[in-house]
């Protein structure tokens, strides 16, 4: 073959695209029920969007973005991830005149040059929640509490969640003084990329899975030992909401996240059955942000998840179906039979039945093996003999009951069946 996907990119085939629009349903389903509403931002940016926004010492930008210029000669960027979009969507469309809190969501492709692997691709897909105007602890506990619904509407079961707060910039100055000195004269035992990181941006550290950087890590001092008061009583905040929806979580006072707008809270949601990539979501509050994109001091907070990873899950696990619903099969005998089913198909089809005919001109025995191959409930067999009465044959394809319906109103004698049978 002469041509081929390039490296790290990958096509979703039909065999496995059910379960991504199943995934994309429940997510959809759960951002309505929590009223946030989609945004849909392009898939290109100003390079300074995710320079100024994601922060230029993190990996995103310094090493993992698609940058390049265009005829104008413009830094265009394909977008890394979607926060940093939706925050210069809502200051361009002046979402805050219009209401005091926007909650948005969105559901699409990422772009980052990495090293593929199980679960990330260069080209990866994403669903997250934004929610700008309100610095109220409720709001973060309400988007964990949201992110695990949609977990449960998948029945993704056994999963945890890790919570800490970075505090605000005041604290993290401070706190990223005592880890440098801290650090400073372990420098040699730090992996190349830390060294780097403890004179740039040393809270990238704390993020970093390198075993020797790790056990270092373990023994650095805590983010939340230097949390100000008013800091320290936001946590408490969105603990005690969480505590007040029964959902448990995990205090980790090492995680960061990896974007520089992060600010006081952070979290991040985790399945064993991951192994050491561990993650399928995270988030936290960024009221940073708006401001360095050029807007007023506006609170927010939200999360991001990754599909790849979420699909690696479910396609390991049974409970959920994923194939497409077939109500009826339509076989036909001959060529007046065949442009007869033409027409009740476009019908069946109007009325919300999920038919198919044979294109493929098989026989009847072979129709029927297609219907039984598709799964369908029912198939509709339609001869010369019927066609002539003005009649059809439903058969049942799980109990092998026949029955003779009329073609004038097989449409809803059939949604009777369908309906009667609870599909």
């Amino acid at each position: 073959m002469k041509y081929y996907a390039p490296k790290g990119l990958y096509d979703i085939t039909p065999e496995e695209v059910d379960l991504w629009q199943l995934v994309e349903e429940k997510v959809r389903e759960e951002m309505d029920r929590y009223r946030y509403r989609e945004i849909r931002t392009p898939l290109m940016e100003k390079t300074e969007v995710f320079a100024r926004g994601v922060g230029e010492e993190t990996e995103v930008v310094s090493k993992q973005m698609y940058t390049f210029e265009d005829k104008g000669g413009r830094s265009i960027t394909l977008r890394p991830e979607g926060t940093a979009s939706v925050v210069r969507a809502y200051l361009e469309h002046k979402m805050y005149g219009r209401e005091e809190l926007s909650k948005l969501y969105y559901l699409g492709p990422m772009f980052r040059y990495e090293t593929p692997q199980k679960g990330r691709s260069r080209q990866f897909h994403q669903y997250g929640a934004e929610a700008i105007g309100s610095s109220d602890p409720a709001l973060d506990a309400e988007l964990i509490e949201l992110s695990i619904s949609i977990l449960e509407a998948l029945k993704v079961e056994e999963v945890g969640v890790k919570l800490n707060s970075i505090g605000c910039s005041e604290d993290r100055e401070e706190y990223v003084d005592q880890l440098r000195s801290f650090l400073e004269p372990k420098r040699a035992k730090l992996c190349s990329d830390c060294q780097k990181r403890l004179e740039a941006n040393p809270l990238r550290i704390l993020d970093c899975k390198e075993e020797s950087c790790s056990r270092l890590i373990a023994e650095a001092p805590r983010i939340t030992d230097y949390l100000c008061s008013e800091c320290e009583e936001h946590f408490e905040g969105v603990r005690n909401y969480l505590d007040r929806v029964d959902l448990d979580y995990e205090l980790n006072p090492r995680l960061v996240r990896g974007l520089d707008y992060y600010a006081r809270t952070v979290f991040e949601v985790f399945s064993a059955d991951l192994g050491a990539q561990d993650a399928l979501l995270g988030g936290g509050r960024y009221d940073g942000l708006i401001e360095l994109l050029g807007g007023d001091p506006i609170p927010a907070a939200g999360f991001a998840a990754g599909i790849e990873r979420l699909i690696l899950l479910l396609q390991e696990r049974d409970g959920l179906s994923t194939d497409g619903k077939l109500d009826l099969y339509l076989a036909t005998l001959d060529q007046e039979t065949k442009e007869k089913g033409f027409e009740l198909l476009r019908r069946l089809r109007k009325s919300g039945i999920n038919a198919e005919l044979d294109y493929l001109d098989k026989s009847l025995q072979g129709q029927l093996g297609y219907a039984d191959r598709f799964g369908a409930d029912y198939t509709a067999i339609l001869g010369p003999r019927e066609l002539k009465e003005g009649k059809i044959t439903i058969r049942d394809m799980e109990s092998g009951e026949q029955q003779l319906l009329e073609l004038g109103d097989l449409e809803g004698s059939l949604a009777e069946i369908l309906e009667k049978d609870g599909q």
